[in-house]
């Protein structure tokens, strides 16, 4: 009945020993290792030990597979105190028994500053490629698999060798989410949502995003889901339009910060005409009449409100797109945020023409509601590259800000409306066919405050986040599979 080995990081030796006292209790392990670095002096007599470099490299998981002896391998990926619920392993081990999952993981409850919470995790499918997909930090591998993925590694990674091994086992087998809260964990970081989003971007991760877009490309290439940098030209020849380009500003509420916008509009300098479409989403505020007010002393600001009640932010965005007064290029601007300087509606047109792309996406500053700059301040996601661009687009969660469209191509794709991820639908799609071109100086001002629709989320709303991006993968990988068998 000796199934399972476990692997526990290991830096806090009162800790650890609490865990290894609950794993102790079930019949079904065999083998406890400490993975520990190498320079801590850290035993405990029931346990092995296993010398350890870092728990994200290959090298740790090579090590690991070599000590996977057993059916199951269960891997601790954080050192504080796990504590099991009621024959949690026997749980683990008979789902991946019924199901010849290559691993199994479970909901949990979380423990924070004191409080403790149940933490549903989402199910994961073909399309789950970011890195940061959360698993919880207790994963129950099937040996074979693991092993297997460990040998078909070829590349070394320093940060990389976890994503890439859930990689490699989910080419083997189904990755199995077990609505259970199975275990209870400690998470120490305390920071909100809207503070959490931005991590895949701070430059002082550059290194670790280089090993995760490698990992993530090679297993495109094992699944047929790799595109090659070639790409469909386009001649923007259509000249229907009444403008060059349209601003467009999809809003609600917004009285507090409108006015930036509309201002940082209005002073733009450019060669080429251009308005500003505010699409009104039935405000209540006062946000109505101040558009109105200005649209009144300006007429290149046009102000569209809905006859319907069921759009969304995508929902907007199509009202405006596909009015007689939208110009060839649309541009986004979110309500709340501003343009850097008078040139940025120049710079974005320029680059549609210089770089020959469907999509243009700039950079962006963080600041906070007085527009002073806030860490990590540039935002300019230079892990896009023009060779593997759209194939890395489908493990980050964002393409950055902010968004152009050249209008029939988006008149033709359409935007989902929803009010999230709809700018990230759009990028995967027109990246299937089309480049998407890219501007590293910051154009665009991007206040964070209280009332983001972002700052704030709970566990059950950041799922259906999640689930939703993860779903747009999922679909524009069929996609994209579907092209690739057909060349």
């Amino acid at each position: 009945m000796k199934q399972i080995n476990c692997f526990l990081a290991c830096n806090d030796l009162a800790e650890t020993t609490k865990t290894v006292e609950q794993i102790n209790q079930s019949s079904l392990v065999q083998t406890i290792y400490l993975l520990v670095k190498k320079s801590a002096n850290i035993q405990i007599d029931s346990c092995k030990t296993l010398e350890i470099d870092s728990l994200q490299s290959s090298e740790t998981f090579r090590k690991i597979a070599a000590k996977s002896d057993t059916s199951y391998s269960l891997i601790y990926t954080k050192d504080s105190i796990l504590e099991l619920g009621q024959f949690a392993l026997e749980r683990f081990y008979h789902l991946a028994e019924d199901t010849q999952a290559g691993l199994v993981y479970s909901d949990y409850s979380e423990i924070k500053e004191g409080l403790q919470s149940n933490h549903p995790l989402i199910d994961y499918q073909e399309g789950s490629l970011r890195d940061d997909f959360n698993f919880g930090s207790v994963l129950f591998y099937n040996s074979e698999c693991l092993k297997k993925a460990v040998e078909e590694t070829t590349s070394v990674y320093q940060f990389a060798g976890l994503y890439n091994l859930r990689l490699k086992v989910s080419q083997q087998a189904e990755l199995l989410h077990i609505n259970e809260y199975l275990y209870s964990e400690v998470e120490t970081d305390i920071r909100k949502s809207g503070e959490k989003q931005f991590d895949y971007v701070d430059p002082r991760n550059r290194a670790l995003q280089i090993e995760m877009e490698a990992a993530c490309t090679d297993h495109l290439k094992q699944i047929g889901g790799y595109l090659a940098p070639t790409f469909k030209n386009i001649e923007f020849n259509e000249s229907n339009f009444p403008v060059e380009v349209s601003v467009i500003i999809p809003i609600r509420n917004r009285i507090k910060t409108v006015e930036d916008a509309i201002k940082s509009v209005l002073i733009q300098k450019t060669s080429f005409p251009f308005n500003l479409i505010i699409v009104d989403n039935l405000s209540t505020d006062g946000t109505t009449e101040l558009i109105q007010s200005y649209a009144k002393q300006d007429n290149r600001i046009i102000h569209i409100i809905p006859n319907r009640n069921d759009l969304g932010i995508g929902g907007c965005w199509n009202e405006g797109v596909h009015s007689d007064q939208c110009g060839k290029f649309a541009v986004q601007l979110d309500s709340d945020d501003v343009y850097q300087d008078e040139n940025t509606l120049q710079k974005i047109v320029d680059a549609f023409y210089e770089q020959n792309c469907a999509m243009v996406v700039g950079s962006y500053t963080m600041t906070n509601f007085a527009m002073e700059t806030i860490p990590p301040g540039l935002i300019d996601h230079k892990e896009w590259t023009p060779e593997n661009g759209r194939n890395n687009a489908l493990r980050i969660n964002g393409l950055g800000a902010p968004r152009a469209f050249y209008t029939p191509v988006l008149r033709d794709i359409k935007v989902p409306n929803t009010s999230y991820g709809e700018d990230y639908a759009l990028g995967l799609r027109i990246s299937r066919e089309y480049q998407i071109g890219r501007i590293y100086d910051s154009l665009y001002l991007c206040r964070r405050w209280d009332e983001n629709s972002d700052a704030s989320l709970d566990v059950v709303k950041m799922n259906g986040h999640n689930l939703y991006k993860d779903k747009i993968r999922t679909v524009e990988l069929k996609a994209r599979k579907k092209m690739t068998s057909n060349t």
